[in-house]
This record gives structure tokens, C-alpha cells and sequence, in this order.
């Protein structure tokens, strides 16, 4: 079953939208990791500079105070960064100053070890880039970047074409070659396992027939509400069930009472969109009203009974509802018990109306 839904995620590219959900999500769960990634990276960059300061003989300059300062700032803008788009900016201003500042640290080392440093440098900085939650853009310009400023042939004593250019080259090339191709083959499989478990997750709480949430949905939500202290307002259980279904099904055939159900809950959605509601099986519907009075329960009750008796269609329905106030202590099953005998009650006292529990 899984491997069937995997196989009709992988024919569908994703829409733009559900890529920025997918980014905003990695990042929201990697936000630490990418902060850790910027700390290490600020303390290998000051180790480092240390190292070539003092026993390099070079000491302390106020360049490196200055790019420590600005590393300190951006990791601190990350601490506080929220929103994946913001982060994929953030990380091309990081990109650019730690590779101005390798290099300066390269520079302080003797010239035959320059371009060795200079793809050591690059290959770690990308390492780190591949690793993090970014777009493909910010993932593009960190490799331009990283290459423009680490450039093993811009300033050294090596030649394009001497043996040890040549071999500077290919391997760079194949560096790049092999961080981009991870970090595309690795992006893309997180992005389709994604959607292949938002698409598990939505058909295992949403109703396939009528689209809004299951019974398994309505237990879960309803539940954290039930359990919400302090409950400074009342909370409401109903319990809908479609009147004379059995005899629309019976009559004009369960196509008819599939598009009954679909048209019931497409009201329930309009209605009571600000509510906690599910299709609990067969013909029977629920509504979790949290922090109401009883006088706006019964504005929303009437109306819902309204909209569905007057809907022109050709096959009219109506509903009736039982409604039943969540007192203190009690369970979910037992709110549910008290709205469905709240429901019997309408539904012996004529139909299409709605009753509280008493």
C-alpha cells in the first residue's frame, strides 16, 4: 500500500506551495541543528585564526574583530529567525562573509600552501551548506560564492595548465559535482517522503467521502479541548444524524446518499467552520463546541437545521441534532452518550429540529 501511494506522489511534481510548506517544516525541525552548524563553523573559523595569528606570527588583527563580530551577529539573527525564506537569505550573507573570512586566514599562511587550504576551505563550507534546509537558490549562490572568493587559482603560484592546476581542477570539479548531486538527490527524497506522509496522514484523519475530518480526528481534537484547564466558558457536544437516510438510500440507491452525506457535511463545514466537526460514520456527524454560550449554540443548532432544509436540491433532507453541555469530570464518551440521547429525543419529537440534554 505504501509503495503504490509512493509511486502516484513520484508521477506528480509538487506545486509551488506545498514546496515553501515543505521548506518552512525542515526548517522549523532543523532550526537547533542549523544554528549548531553556525557555532562550529564560528569556532573552527577562530581556532584557526588564533592558530595563524600567534604561531604564524601574524597576531590578532582588527580584521578578524571584525569578522567575528559579524559572524556573532548572524548567528544571533538566526536564534530569532522564524521563517524559512528568511533563513535561505541569511544563509548566503553567511556563506559570503565566512568565505571572505577563510580567506583571510588562508592569506596568512605560507603561498605554496594556499591553494590547498583554499579547496579545503571551500569542500568544508559546502559540506556545511548541503546539510542545512535550503532552497536550491540559496544552495546555488553558496556554491558560486564559496568558489568566487576560494578560488585556488586567483592569487596563487600554481597554473591552470601545470600538473598540480590540472589536479587542483578535476578535483574540485568533482567535489562540486558530487556536494550538489547530494545535496539534490537528498532534498528531493525528503520532499516526496513529505508528501507521501502528509498523504498518509490526511487519509488517516480526513473522511475520504465528504473531505472533513474522521471519527479518529474528532476524538483526538475534541479530546484536547475536553482536557483544557481552565475552562473559563461552556463547552457543547452535537450529535448529527440525516433524517429518513436509510429510505434515501433505499429509494434512489447509495450514489444518491453519497452526494446527501457530501452536501450535509459541506453545510456542517460552512457553518460551524470555527468548530471542531466530523463525519463519525454512517449518517451520524459530530461538533465540538468549545468556550460558547448556550445562546449562540442554539443560533448555530437553528441555522444549520435551515440551511440544510432549504437547500433546492432533488432529494431534501433534513437533520436533527442533540445537544448536550460538557460538564466538569466529564469523559468524551460520556458527552457523546448524553448528545446522542439528546438526538433520540429530536428525533421523536418530530424531526428536523434540535434538542438539549436534560
Amino acid at each position: 500500500m505504501y509503495k503504490t501511494i509512493e509511486d502516484e506522489v513520484l508521477k506528480k511534481a509538487p506545486p509551488a506551495a506545498l514546496q515553501a510548506e515543505f521548506a518552512q517544516h525542515q526548517f522549523e525541525r532543523l532550526h537547533r541543528f542549523c544554528l549548531l552548524i553556525y557555532i562550529a563553523s564560528i569556532v573552527i573559523w577562530l581556532v584557526f585564526d588564533l592558530i595563524v595569528g600567534f604561531i604564524g606570527g601574524q597576531g590578532f588583527s582588527y580584521l578578524s574583530l571584525v569578522f567575528l563580530g559579524t559572524y556573532l551577529i548572524l548567528a544571533t539573527i538566526l536564534l530569532f529567525t522564524r521563517k524559512a525564506r528568511h533563513f535561505h537569505v541569511l544563509n548566503v550573507i553567511f556563506v559570503l562573509t565566512m568565505s571572505l573570512g577563510i580567506r583571510l586566514l588562508i592569506n596568512g599562511l605560507p603561498a605554496p600552501l594556499h591553494p590547498a587550504w583554499l579547496v579545503l576551505g571551500a569542500s568544508s563550507l559546502l559540506y556545511s551548506a548541503s546539510v542545512m534546509p535550503l532552497s536550491r537558490w540559496s544552495f546555488y549562490c553558496a556554491q558560486v560564492i564559496t568558489w568566487v572568493v576560494l578560488n585556488p587559482f586567483y592569487n596563487t603560484d600554481i597554473k591552470l595548465l601545470a600538473l598540480k592546476g590540472t589536479m587542483t581542477l578535476c578535483y574540485s570539479v568533482f567535489l562540486c559535482a558530487l556536494i550538489l548531486y547530494s545535496f539534490l538527490t537528498l532534498r528531493e527524497a525528503k520532499l516526496y517522503a513529505y508528501i507521501t506522509s502528509k498523504l498518509l496522514l490526511d487519509q488517516a484523519y480526513i473522511d475520504t467521502l465528504t473531505e472533513i475530518p474522521n471519527r479518529r480526528s474528532f476524538m483526538a481534537k475534541a479530546g484536547k479541548h475536553l482536557q483544557a484547564i481552565p475552562r473559563e466558558q461552556d463547552h457543547y457536544l452535537a450529535m448529527i444524524d440525516i433524517d429518513n437516510f436509510k429510505k434515501v438510500n433505499d429509494v434512489h440507491g447509495h450514489d444518491t446518499g453519497d452526494v446527501v452525506l457530501k452536501h450535509i457535511a459541506a453545510h456542517i463545514k460552512a457553518v460551524m467552520r470555527d468548530h471542531e466537526y466530523a463525519r463519525l460514520g454512517g449518517e451520524e456527524f459530530a461538533i465540538y463546541l468549545p468556550g460558547v454560550r448556550r445562546g449562540d449554540v442554539e443560533t448555530l443548532a437553528a441555522r444549520l437545521c435551515q440551511v440544510v432544509r432549504d437547500e433546492p436540491g432533488e432529494h431534501p433532507v433534513t437533520i436533527s441534532i442533540g445537544l448536550a453541555l460538557v460538564e466538569d469530570g466529564d469523559t468524551l464518551n460520556q458527552a457523546l452518550i448524553k448528545a446522542d440521547e439528546a438526538l433520540y429525543a429530536s428525533k421523536h419529537t418530530g424531526k428536523d429540529r434540535y434538542t438539549f440534554h436534560q
